[in-house]
């Protein structure tokens, strides 16, 4: 049995190796008639492309995505879509020294376990490289937006990296592609730019928390009760490697309050329902209110780090290693282009679903 397809209706299925000749994505569910072109889904995986600059994995790909099915002249056929992204800078030789050893924070010692084989090269399938064939099919889910919900807007960001958070006061949607770091906040960018350098060079690394909003979501999108849009957006974004904790608008932070704080008070506006605030991250019941969705989840340190760490052989005999090759001082960097992607498929997924369950929203207010 294996897991490797995320989706109801909208359908993702990724397939490929860190290490072996391409990788990519076999997408089932979009609606026929969507442009669909390679020059439109590698703006998406131009941003997530190794390589860019000083603080991201030096691992030269120019993840060239091809489409190979499921398009016709230039628009989706309605039947599957298969994407590839060919490999073309392995270095499996930086790998050749921890092929009988297990590197702590990996997937390494866990696939030993269950599998009884592993792909040392790079992690092979619990790599993030597979991340990249998410981004193509996240291409796929906002061309289908477009054309069924022109108005939602999707946008990913960094709010912290290791102990060091923006401040919401400076918070500028026009910041966020102008930086390395995906920032609202220009100032905290500056900050991280010098934090992160001083890490790298020490061969360490540090953690990160991201943030998707995504804007104009319609209202009515997500049932209940294991059907809810939350449950699917905190899977996804859970999903993601290196991923250890999802919250939903206040998130964590709704234990601290009181029941008078964290409810969103509720006044007619001349468009419908107005909130006085969005402590519920745009979803009440697992169905979205119109509001934003506002998703946030927080990255570990990447494990692959020059500092040598105690581990052991498959034998179980005591070493040390240090990973060589290169590697994300922060690989919250490269995760904002995979959450945006994860958002918009999740979005697409429920947006199809409602429309086939409901049709248009049945309760009517005013």
């Amino acid at each position: 049995m294996s897991f490797n397809t995320f989706g109801h209706i909208f359908r993702v299925t990724t397939w490929g190796e860190s290490h072996g000749p391409a990788l990519g994505a076999t997408v089932d569910g979009c609606p026929p008639g969507v442009p669909v072109t390679e020059e439109a889904l590698q703006h998406w995986l131009d941003l997530r492309k190794p390589g860019q600059n000083k603080f991201t994995t030096q691992r030269r790909e120019p993840d060239a995505v091809e489409i190979l099915s499921g398009v016709f002249e230039g628009v989706s056929t309605g039947h599957p879509i298969q994407l590839m992204i060919r490999n073309t800078d392995q270095r499996s030789k930086d790998y050749g020294d921890i092929a009988e050893k297990f590197r702590p924070g990996h997937a390494d010692i866990t696939y030993w376990q269950k599998y009884g084989i592993r792909d040392y090269r790079g992690g092979g399938r619990s790599s993030a490289r597979e991340t990249a064939a998410r981004v193509a099919a996240g291409g796929v889910a906002r061309a289908a937006l477009a054309k069924l919900a022109p108005k939602l807007r999707i946008t990913g960001y960094m709010v912290q990296m290791g102990p060091h958070g923006i401040d919401r006061a400076r918070f500028n949607w026009d910041e966020i592609e102008k930086n390395p770091f995906w920032s609202p906040d220009a100032k905290a960018a500056e900050d991280w730019a010098e934090y992160l350098d001083a890490l790298r060079k020490s061969g360490d690394s540090v953690g990160a928390v991201i943030e998707v909003t995504a804007r104009g979501v319609p209202a009515g999108l997500g049932a209940p009760v294991y059907g809810k849009l939350d449950t699917d957006l905190a899977a996804a974004m859970m999903s993601i490697n290196a991923v250890k904790g999802v919250e939903i608008g206040e998130g964590m932070a709704a234990a601290a309050l009181t029941g008078t704080e964290n409810a969103d008070e509720i006044t007619m506006g001349p468009d419908g329902p107005d909130y006085s605030s969005n402590h519920a991250g745009g979803i009440l019941g697992g169905i979205s209110t119109g509001q934003d969705v506002v998703v946030r989840f927080a990255v570990k340190p990447t494990s692959s780090i020059l500092t040598p760490r105690k581990t052991i052989t498959k034998s179980g005999e005591p070493t040390e290693i240090v990973t060589k090759g290169r590697h994300d001082p922060c690989v919250g960097i490269r995760a904002v282009p995979v959450a945006e992607a994860m958002a918009a498929c999740v979005i697409l997924d429920h947006l199809l679903w409602h429309r086939g369950h409901v049709g248009e929203n049945q309760g009517q207010i005013g």
